[in-house]
Order: C-alpha cells, then structure tokens, then sequence
C-alpha cells in the first residue's frame, strides 16, 4: 500500500500541465490537514492522492469518476505493484470525505501565496486592486441539490436545474480568484459582497459594478481602510449642478445617511452609519456612431486627484470588464458552468476545486 501511494504522488507532482508540486506541494497540504485536526486511515486515496485526483478530473474533458480511476491505474500499471479495481465506489466514497474546510483552507493559502508574488509594478498606483462580480452554476437535479439551492421560480417543478449564486472576489494583477461565496440563487449580489469584505486587506481597492454601489457598503469598506471604485447605482440621483469641482468631468460631491434602513442591515447597523460621506463622482461619454450616448458615472473614495488623475480612474474601471472573462474561463474553458457532484457538500467541494484549479 505505502509503495501504491508513493507512486501515485511520485506521478502526480510530475504531471504534465499540473504543477502541483510547486504550487500545491504535499507539506502545504499536510500542514492544513494538521492544523485542521483531521484523521484518516492509511488507505491508497489518502488526502493528498484524493485532492491530486480531483484537481485532475476537473481539468479533464472526460470528468466522470470512471476516466479518474483509469487514469490512477494507468499511472501504476507497469510498476511492480498490486492493480486497484476499476470499481469507481472507492475513489467517489473517498473523494466525499475530503472535508470542506481542507479545499477551503487550501484555497485561502493558494491566494495569499500567489498575492505575495505580486510585483509593485503591476500594482496600480502603488496599491492592489480586487474586482468583485457574481455569477451563477447549475447542478445536477437531486433532491438535495434543490433543497439546499431551489431552481429558479419562474421555471416549474421538474423542468429546471438546481442553481447556486456564487460571489467572486478576484485580484487585477494576478486574475485569480481571492475570495468566494456561495449562496441559492435569489440572493443579491450585495448580500454576498457583504460576506466577501472580510477577506479585503488594508489599503486595497475594491472594483464593482453599480449593484455593489451603496451608502452603507462605502462606509464598510471605508472601515478596512480600503477603497473602491463603483459604477454609480442607477437609482440614486446627484445633480450636476452640486458639488466641488475638481477637474474636467470630476468633482467631490456629499452623500447623506438614507431616511429609511435599507435591506440587509439591521437597526443597530443602520444607527451606527455616518450622517453623511464625500465621495468624487467622475463621469464620462461613451458615443458610438448608430447608438445614443451614454453616461457613465463613477464613484470612488479616491478622493485626491493628484494621487488618483480621473483618466487613470476612468481606464480602470474599464479593466473591470477582465473580471467577466476570469469568470468565463472558468465557467466555459474549465467547463465550472454545469457542476457534476449530487449533493450540495460536494458542490461547494467541486466550486473550490475549481478555483484551486485556477492556480495551478
């Protein structure tokens, strides 16, 4: 058995295209597997074999369990060892064992090792930028998939797939992802930002569209000593005519506290928030010949424009748009939009072995 192992991690770390060894080394998973307190017995899929497989069989385009085993026989067929069955019910009752908290835990380690390897040339303006968005994953349609992420309401019973909400928090500089969230599908995307600022370090700058573009969430973020750039929500209305200008197109403006306690926060949150913020508000035109103008217009808590020029704030909001090809590279190339697992537990176990993916 401990021969089959060797072997196993031997051919593993040396794959083709799959660097685990560099990047996902066996001490890292050791040392996560050790803190967790986590047992298991000595069997041929231990952890780290599991964990190895299962990175591989989502970046396969036969994803089944099937081609998975037949690739770890493969790898000891011709070694002096005895051949495992190709009964697929050992590797899939071994790969649910992998608990949530070892992917998720591996997964926070993998960020934090990439973001140290960023270079102060590809920071902007001297500091990090995270990019925010949400999306969405079906899965197969199980009872329990359903129960714990329902399909969408306007579809009938049995004629839709459960779905999953995810929220995403990916870095600019490296294009992989730093945090996630996951959630059923009617949630707001702001909810699930709610539950990603946590995972911000100071002086970042968070990048969003104008769903995350609210009052209370720029006095949060704020809080971490963070910043962010946001599209400005289409329901709040700011006269032009209002505020301190500081440049062509660019001006301080002065927001005040909502009359009312908006969804998602409670009383005690909501009596806590400042009576009033400034903000800078830059805004632009966007003109295509055969299509009316548009405006668009920009929050940000980078107050000062000597510091942070419009023009750079302009152009990177316009590299916000690389958040939806890191979500469609994901989705589409790594096939992460249709999930195979059956149970919520192994969905959530197969969205992190994705994002690890992203890494390796």
């Amino acid at each position: 058995m401990t021969l089959r192992v060797q072997i196993l991690k031997d051919k593993f770390s040396q794959s083709l295209g799959l660097p685990f060894k560099e990047l996902l080394p066996e001490s890292v998973i050791r040392q996560a597997i050790s803190e967790l307190k986590i047992k298991y017995k000595k069997r041929l899929f231990d952890p780290v074999i599991r964990l190895w497989a299962f990175l591989s069989q989502v970046l396969d385009t036969n994803k089944t369990c099937h081609n998975a085993v037949n690739k770890i026989i493969a790898h000891l067929a011709g070694e002096e060892v005895e051949i495992p069955s190709t009964d697929t019910s050992a590797y899939c009752q071994a790969r649910s064992r992998l608990p949530e908290e070892l992917l998720e835990k591996l997964f926070h380690y993998s960020t934090q090792s990439l973001e140290k390897k960023v270079e102060e040339e590809h920071l902007w303006c001297g500091r990090k930028v995270k990019v925010i968005d949400g999306s969405t994953v079906s899965m197969p349609d199980t009872v329990e998939n359903q129960k714990s992420y329902p399909q969408s309401s306007t579809q009938k019973p049995g004629c839709g797939f459960p779905t999953a909400k995810i929220g995403v928090i990916f870095s600019l500089a490296t294009g992989a992802a730093v945090a996630l969230c996951i959630d059923v599908l009617n949630t707001h995307d702001i909810k699930l930002a709610r539950k990603l600022y946590q995972f911000l370090k100071p002086l970042d700058i968070l990048l969003g569209d104008r769903a995350f573009c609210a009052y209370s969430d720029i006095v949060a973020i704020k809080k971490l000593d963070c910043d962010v750039v946001f599209r400005k929500n289409q329901t709040r209305k700011t006269s032009t005519q209002k505020g301190k200008i500081i440049g062509a197109c660019d001006k301080l403006v002065t927001w005040y506290k909502p009359k009312k306690c908006p969804k998602g926060l409670n009383k005690e949150e909501f009596n806590a928030l400042p009576p009033s913020i400034t903000v800078r508000e830059i805004y632009y035109y966007i003109v295509i010949p055969g299509f009316r103008t548009a405006r668009v217009s920009l929050i940000t808590t980078l107050l000062k424009q000597a510091i942070y020029p419009t023009l750079k704030i302009v152009q990177l909001y316009y590299q916000r748009w690389q958040v939806e090809l890191d979500l469609r590279h994901l989705k589409t190339t790594l096939g992460m939009d249709i999930l195979r697992c059956k149970t919520p537990s192994m969905v959530r176990k197969e969205i992190h072995v994705y994002l690890l993916r992203g890494y390796l």
